[in-house]
């Protein structure tokens, strides 16, 4: 009987509890009721604490408890985030094949009221699709002016899961959410499945894996809001495994395709120097070649594999106007758009106390070559020799790009989260809770941001990486000295 009731508590109770709060969260709250969604998020985050670390269930029955939380969202309209209005206007678009990146949904709904050219398009898509000029207003004010206003930033692997939705979903937004949501729970999967195995090859434990798959940030972010960092994830997790199995090739081939996905881990590629360079120590090679030579020549191989498989996937838009729209689009976030934002704040009150206004335009190209810096730093001046020192510097690396940057939405974290989870640093998982603060920003009244829910997220982020960094001073893992070339 005592053992009934202590599994009860240990497993049913936590389950029932979570599928209760996700049904919630997906269905019944909305982005402005902020104390509420603070609550369920807190309660999810208990739960799944309760579930990973005490529950003592067996791999895959976590994973499929997982699965299930994610089903959960499967017809749910996302609410915290009107993003995927736009996912669906790009690959309505891509289906027709017309270039996504070429103009503004603005464009598009401003000439169908001055009778251009455009119709043609529209009338095109009406009678090949069924999608009418009241399916395109839809779209449109779903996604916001702001969003409406700007051109496609989405790399093309990511447009193409916005096409394969449209192509089989046809004018049914819900259908199209399921479509998306569905690849993007299928990439979660495959992140589990490799996590595992990459976990077992670097000697951590295998549950470490379930801090990403049984996050509730993750299932809200990623399956909820439908934000394809998963996908890309997914991706780069396959291209470290193969670089485990010694498989260079094929892990450049899977950072392309990452790259593809989302931009973000190009910034990546200068931490694979010291892993390629120093690749001697991993395999034997005879005396009569000298490895770095080797190695130098085998890392700008594989640079050159990864960009090319970039531009493989970016040839069919290529054009003079894609690259400027495209560039454009991408110095925006950089320079004009601020969330969530840590050093970058910091700068600017002091901007505004100095010179009396927003320096964004200033700050915005100076951080980025701070950035660069500091990746070259790691690189170059710290040991990543090994497959779980790459990760680990690949985690710093994401970190320090995040604390400088300009704009930090809550789903970005899905990244550091997920290397950390093949390292010993545990401080992106504390930031996978307090990023929910982000959400304040967004009230009854309209947008704005509390920043001392900001303040408060990185004081607690910043600290917990500092104490865990200094902790693990003088270990191996964690040197970060001049390396001996």
């Amino acid at each position: 009987m005592n053992l009934t009731l202590e599994r009860l508590k240990a497993i049913v109770l936590p389950f029932l509890g979570a599928v209760i709060f996700y049904v919630l969260f997906a269905y019944y709250l909305e982005r402005s009721e902020f104390i509420a969604l603070l609550l369920l998020y807190g309660a999810l985050f208990f739960v799944s604490w309760r579930i990973i670390e005490h529950s003592k269930l067996k791999f895959w029955t976590l994973v499929a408890i997982g699965i299930c939380f994610r089903l959960l969202f499967l017809p749910a309209i996302p609410n915290l985030s009107q993003d995927f209005y736009r996912f669906l206007w790009d690959g309505r678009l891509l289906i027709q094949g017309v270039n996504p990146y070429i103009l503004t949904p603005l464009s598009y709904m401003t000439d169908l009221s001055t009778a251009s050219p455009i119709d043609s398009l529209w009338q095109a898509l009406e009678v090949t699709s069924g999608i009418t000029v009241s399916d395109a207003a839809i779209l449109y004010n779903g996604m916001g002016e702001l969003n409406a206003s700007h051109y496609s930033n989405y790399p093309p692997v990511n447009q193409l899961c916005f096409a394969i939705a449209a192509l089989l979903s046809g004018k049914s937004i819900v259908g199209s959410v399921v479509v998306l949501r569905v690849l993007i729970i299928l990439a979660d999967i495959g992140i589990v499945i490799l996590g595992k195995k990459l976990l077992e090859r670097l000697k951590l434990p295998s549950k470490n894996i379930f801090w990403y798959f049984l996050n509730p940030f993750i299932i809200i972010e990623l399956t909820g809001n439908l934000h394809f960092e998963g996908v890309m994830l997914f991706f780069l997790v396959v291209a470290l495994y193969a670089l485990c199995k010694k498989k260079w090739f094929w892990a450049a081939v899977l950072l392309g395709i990452s790259i593809s996905v989302k931009l973000l881990p190009l910034l990546l590629l200068p931490l694979f120097f010291g892993y390629f360079v120093k690749f001697k120590k991993n395999v034997k090679e005879t005396t009569t070649s000298p490895f770095p030579a080797l190695g130098i020549f085998r890392l700008i191989t594989f640079y050159v594999v990864v960009l090319v498989v970039v531009l493989l996937t970016f040839a069919p838009f290529l054009s003079s106007a894609f690259i400027a729209n495209f560039s454009a689009t991408i110095a925006l976030w950089f320079q004009n758009f601020e969330f969530n934002a840590s050093v970058y704040y910091i700068i600017r009150w002091i901007g505004y106390q100095t010179v009396g206004w927003n320096i964004i335009g200033t700050a915005g190209k100076i951080l980025p070559i701070i950035v660069v810096i500091a990746l070259l730093a790691l690189a170059f001046f710290r040991r990543n020799t090994t497959l779980q020192q790459l990760i680990t510097a690949m985690l710093f690396g994401v970190s320090i790009y995040f604390l400088l940057s300009t704009t930090v939405h809550p789903w970005y974290v899905a990244t550091p989260l997920i290397l950390s989870v093949f390292t010993t640093y545990k401080f992106p998982i504390v930031w996978s809770f307090f990023v929910i603060l982000s959400y304040s920003a967004y009230g009854a009244n309209g947008f704005d941001e509390n920043l001392w829910l900001v303040a408060l997220e990185y004081i607690v982020v910043i600290s917990f990486a500092i104490t865990e960094i200094s902790s693990k001073t003088g270990k191996r893992e964690g040197n970060f000295r001049i390396v001996a070339r």
